[in-house]
């Protein structure tokens, strides 16, 4: 049997060297991998130099070793479901059929992602007009039938400012039975946007692709493009990207806790982490003028730089708002009737947080040791993997907990690396050309997760196809498991304490 490619993060591998198996030896390395502690990065379709009833399938998988397996087939118009024996990859074989019109036969719940017309003229898995664009959320949901069921729907527009998704809860009494969620209504085709780049406009598209992981998906773009270029940044870049990307977290959990404070009305922690996440947002507008980190990273290196008196200023900042930090989340996880609010809240077993993939902070406080800095280093960052940090419950509680955690290990990073940063250039020559066709892989921890970037070029060296999975992409699913048996009332408390992106999820 043929073997997939196996690359680190940050590698590449020429497209022809990658074996095309036959759709059974796929599948079976697939599972392969998944029982042998591997995990679905990405999987996607590509239809480049195939006829219009044939598509390349790329399924990419974390190995316990710190490689990823790149498995290749070729499939036409429809091809066996391997989702009843890997639940990870239930979202990707519904995005290829919606995508191409490449039906996954045996697809347990077989349905629109994003709700867009089929690429290239397929034809379209959902049965309409392809030149007609579905109508987003138009589709069957899963009911539960008996006395005293009955559903709520909540959204697509929710009160106050937060972007559209739909929530269908089928309950008995307070508890809930099931929830489904509804996602597309911000899609915006990002990927069909990215091919034939790089174009003056991608970074662009890439910084607002998820507007709060910013720093993180352009970080992801730009080492993937320098993977492909053969281009090392200097010492000085990266440690200024890994200040930006905690700055990032930082930001983003501080905000979390706080907002978990407001929805079960513990003012004082609201109150004082709603101020402390600007406090940070402000010390990213620092180093390159925008608190999102917009302007700050681009291929090849950085566009902003810090002096002395930067680094003290950053310095004398994040010493102030650490204390500040501490004191409020302290008393949030000191008292117990908030305590009593979040333990045992819409908890996701270890298993099916493992089944389904969860990454980041959802599926770390698991028990999942699933942190890509650790597990899928660059060889430039080996040495400054953090260690572990996991949780037990898979709760509320235990998504908090872990925040927490990473809050006063990101500000001990941020402390460090500013005090101790190397000298050198932020920037160097320009990229080389694009190889051509080649696959290259990015992996980056954004504060929410993993986030992968895959690109494809063709013979020209320009990105026939680019894949981007955040996050959000594997952790919507676990938010609607954390709500089974749980009281409905619960779900904004179970939806903060996952806060999930709508925009990420969607592209």
């Amino acid at each position: 049997m043929t073997d997939g490619v196996s690359i680190s993060n940050g590698g590449l591998a020429a497209l022809p060297a990658i074996p095309i198996l036959t759709y059974d030896d796929y599948a079976a390395q697939l599972l392969a991998a998944v029982n042998n502690q591997g995990s679905i990065i990405a999987s996607f379709a590509d239809r480049a130099g195939q006829a219009d009833s044939a598509c390349d399938l790329f399924t990419v998988l974390g190995q316990a070793d710190g490689q990823l397996l790149i498995l290749r087939t070729r499939i036409a118009t429809a091809f066996r479901s391997l989702t009843p024996d890997c639940a990870a990859l239930h979202l990707f074989e519904r995005e290829i059929a919606e995508q191409y019109g490449m039906v996954p036969t045996g697809h347990p719940w077989l349905k629109p992602v994003r709700f867009h017309q089929v690429w290239q003229g397929a034809s379209d898995a959902w049965g309409r007009d392809p030149a007609v664009h579905p109508l987003v959320g138009d589709m069957p949901y899963f009911l539960v039938e008996g006395d005293e069921v009955h559903e709520v729907g909540v959204g697509p527009v929710h009160a106050g400012i937060i972007e559209p998704g739909h929530f269908r809860f089928q309950c008995f009494g307070e508890k809930v039975l099931h929830l489904e969620i509804s996602l597309g209504y911000q899609h915006r085709g990002i990927e069909r946007l990215l091919m034939n780049g790089p174009q003056p406009q991608t970074i662009a598209r890439i910084e607002t692709m998820a507007g709060d992981t910013t720093v993180g998906h352009t970080t992801a773009y730009c080492q993937l493009l320098e993977a492909l270029a053969g281009h090392d940044i200097s010492r000085r870049a990266v440690m200024l990207r890994a200040i930006a990307l905690e700055l990032e977290r930082l930001a983003n959990h501080v905000g979390d806790i706080g907002a978990l404070a407001g929805d079960i009305g513990f003012l004082p922690t609201a109150s004082f982490c709603g101020r402390l996440r600007g406090d940070y947002l402000n010390m990213t507008a620092l180093l390159c003028g925008s608190r999102f980190g917009r302007g700050l990273i681009r291929p090849g290196g950085l566009h902003f730089d810090v002096d002395a008196a930067m680094i003290q200023t950053l310095l004398a900042h994040l010493a102030e708002a650490a204390i500040h930090t501490k004191g409020a989340i302290d008393l949030f996880f000191d008292t117990p009737s908030v305590l009593g609010r979040l333990e045992g809240t819409g908890t996701v077993a270890r298993a099916d947080a493992a089944a389904l993939g969860l990454v980041g902070v959802a599926g770390r406080a698991c028990g999942l040791d699933c942190d890509a800095r650790r597990l899928y280093p660059l060889a430039s960052q080996a040495e400054s993997k953090p260690a572990p940090i996991t949780g037990e419950s898979g709760d509320v509680f235990a998504r908090a907990d872990l925040r927490r955690q990473e809050i006063a290990d990101s500000i001990a990073f941020v402390r460090q690396t500013l005090a101790n940063l190397p000298a050198g250039p932020i920037t160097a020559a320009p990229l080389a050309a694009l190889p051509a066709e080649t696959l290259a892989i990015s992996l980056v921890e954004g504060w929410r997760g993993r986030i992968a970037h895959i690109g494809l070029t063709d013979q020209a060296g320009r990105l026939r196809r680019y894949k981007v999975v955040d996050p959000s992409f594997f952790n919507w699913s676990g938010l609607a498991l954390a709500l089974r048996n749980e009281q409905i009332s619960d779900f904004p408390l179970c939806n903060k304490s996952f806060n999930l992106s709508y925009c990420g999820f969607d592209l």
